[in-house]
C-alpha cells in the first residue's frame, strides 16, 4: 500500500464542523505514532500529495506537520521527506503525562507541599463552624460560580496578597488550575479560537489539557526575561497561558518590559492572557511580584488554587475572569461536573476570613526556606556539575546539567538509582540543555539530603 493510502486509512474521514481540520490531522497522526501504527523512520507523503488525497488545502497538512515536528514526533528537513522521528515514542509522555512517584525510593517530583503541615485542627474547626450555622439551602445545588462566601473571601484575600482586582460576580470556583485551563479552553474554542499559546518549556499537563479541549497548543520560547512576546505574536494565537510570577519550570519572573508588551499584545489582537499564578505565595530571596490581572482585569483571566498552600487533594481553585467570560465559564463548569463541593468551599472561606491562611503561609514559608537551603547545599556538595536555576521562590528548582549528558542514559540512571523527578525534556518542545526539575517542599531535610546523594550518583554515571 502507498504511503498516501496508509495515511488515508488512518485519517479518513475528517469530520468537518468538529474542530479545525489541521487539529484533527495532528491528533490522528499523533495517536498513530504513539500506538506504533506509524513506525519511527517512516516517510510521510508530501504536504501537497496528502492534502490532495484528503480533499483539504495544503496549508492544513503543512500546519499539522509543523506542529508535530515542534512536538518531536516528526523530523522535517528541507528537500527531504518528512519522517516519523526515531525517538518519537519518547514524545508520548509529553502529551499524556504519567507519574509514579510512589514507586521511587527518593521522590523529588515537583508539585506538592508538605502534607503533614496541613492544618487539620483548623480545618476541622472551620468545617464544624460552617455546618452549625449553614442554612439548609446550602445543601442544595450550588451556584455555578461557587459559594458567595468563598468568592467574597477570595476577593478580599487576593486583593490584599496578590494585588488582584477581583469581583465576586466574575469569580468562578474550580477544582484546581488545570480544570480552570480546561474550562477556559473549551469556552475559547466555542468562541472561535483555534490555538492557545503556551510557554516552552512549560507545564506539560496544560499542553495536554488544551489539546484535549480541541485547541492547538502553540509553544512560545521562554528566556531570561520570560515569555518571548515577539514570538507569541507570530503564532497567530489570540490567547496565551503564562506563569509570570514564577515560571514553571525555569523560575523566571516575567520582566516589566515583557509584562507591558504582553498586555499591549492582548489589546492589539483583542485577546486574552491566562495568568497561572504558579507558586506565587512562596518567595525567599526576592520581592513579591504583583499579579498581571491587577493591571488589566479585562484582558487577564487569573487562575490560582489551594494545592500548594494547603493540599492537592482539596481540589480547590479559582478563576478571576473578565466580565464577558464569567457566565460561559461558570456554565461550562456545570456541564463538566455539576459544580464544586460546597462544604469544602465554606470551610476554606472561613479560614480565609479568619486570617488563618495568612498565618499558615507564614509558618510554611519558614519551613520551605529551610528545605530550599538544604537542597541548595546538598546539590553543591553532591552534584557540583549542575547549575541551579529558579530557587529564589516557589517549591521547585531547575537543575541544568552539562550539554554532554545523554538524556536517555540519564533517565535510565535515575530509575536505577531510585530517584523520581521531572525531566526537563518532558516539559519542552524545542531542543535545549538537559535538566531536571526538583520538588523539595514535601521532604524533610534528612530525606532531601539522601535523595540528592542518590541523584548525584545517577548523574555521575552519565557525565
Amino acid at each position: 500500500m502507498s504511503r498516501e493510502g496508509q495515511l488515508l486509512e488512518l485519517l479518513v474521514p475528517l469530520q468537518r464542523g468538529h474542530g479545525p481540520l489541521h487539529v484533527q490531522v495532528e491528533r490522528r497522526l499523533r495517536d498513530s505514532i504513539r500506538t506504533g501504527q506509524l513506525v519511527p523512520g517512516i516517510a510521510l507523503p508530501s504536504t501537497r500529495a496528502l492534502a490532495r488525497s484528503l480533499g483539504v488545502s495544503r496549508g492544513v497538512v503543512f500546519e499539522a506537520y509543523g506542529q508535530l515536528a515542534a512536538e518531536g514526533y516528526l523530523v522535517a528537513r528541507q528537500g527531504a521527506a518528512t519522517r516519523v522521528a526515531s525517538r518519537a515514542a519518547t514524545a508520548a509522555p509529553r502529551a499524556r503525562p504519567t507519574r509514579f512517584p510512589d514507586m521511587a525510593a527518593h521522590d523529588l517530583m515537583p508539585g506538592r507541599p508538605d502534607l503533614s503541615a496541613f492544618p487539620r485542627d483548623l480545618w476541622l474547626g472551620s468545617t464544624r463552624r460552617v455546618l452549625r450555622r449553614a442554612p439548609d439551602a446550602v445543601l442544595g445545588y450550588p451556584d455555578p460560580r461557587g459559594t458567595v462566601e468563598l468568592r467574597e473571601a477570595l476577593s478580599a484575600y487576593l486583593g490584599r496578597a496578590r494585588a488582584v482586582l477581583p469581583d465576586p460576580h466574575n469569580t468562578v470556583v474550580t477544582a484546581g488550575v488545570t480544570q480552570g485551563v480546561v474550562l477556559l479552553s473549551q469556552v475559547l474554542r466555542e468562541q472561535g479560537h483555534v490555538r492557545l499559546a503556551v510557554e516552552d518549556p512549560g507545564f506539560h499537563l496544560h499542553r495536554w489539557s488544551i489539546a484535549r479541549a480541541g485547541l492547538e497548543p502553540a509553544p512560545v520560547r521562554v528566556d531570561s526575561d520570560g515569555l518571548d512576546v515577539e514570538m507569541l505574536a507570530a503564532t497567530g494565537a489570540r490567547a496565551v497561558l503564562v506563569t509570570p510570577a514564577h515560571q514553571m519550570p525555569t523560575g523566571v519572573v516575567l520582566s516589566p518590559t515583557r509584562r507591558a508588551d504582553l498586555l499591549a499584545w492582548a489589546d492589539e489582537v483583542d485577546g486574552l492572557v491566562i495568568e497561572d499564578d504558579y507558586d506565587a505565595e512562596y518567595r525567599f530571596d526576592r520581592e513579591p511580584v504583583g499579579a498581571l490581572q491587577g493591571v488589566d482585569p479585562e484582558r487577564v483571566a487569573y487562575a490560582g488554587s489551594a494545592s500548594k498552600t494547603l493540599a492537592n487533594a482539596l481540589r480547590l481553585g479559582w478563576l478571576v475572569l473578565p466580565e464577558r467570560l464569567a457566565r460561559p465559564v461558570a456554565w461550562e463548569r456545570v456541564a463538566v461536573d455539576g459544580g464544586g463541593p460546597v462544604l469544602e468551599q465554606l470551610a476554606f472561606a472561613d479560614l480565609l476570613a479568619r486570617g488563618e491562611i495568612d498565618r499558615h503561609l507564614r509558618r510554611t514559608r519558614r519551613l520551605y526556606r529551610r528545605r530550599r537551603d538544604a537542597l541548595v547545599s546538598a546539590l553543591a556538595e553532591h552534584v557540583p556539575s549542575a547549575e541551579l536555576v529558579g530557587a529564589a521562590a516557589g517549591l521547585h528548582a531547575l537543575v541544568l546539567l552539562p550539554e554532554s549528558v545523554d538524556e536517555e542514559r540519564l533517565s535510565g540512571s535515575l530509575r536505577s538509582s531510585g530517584v523520581a523527578c521531572q525531566e526537563l525534556r518532558e516539559l519542552r518542545t524545542a531542543p535545549g540543555p538537559p535538566g531536571l526539575v526538583l520538588g523539595y517542599a514535601h521532604l524533610t531535610e534528612p530525606a532531601l539530603r539522601r535523595a540528592v546523594v542518590a541523584l548525584g550518583e545517577a548523574v555521575r554515571q552519565v557525565v
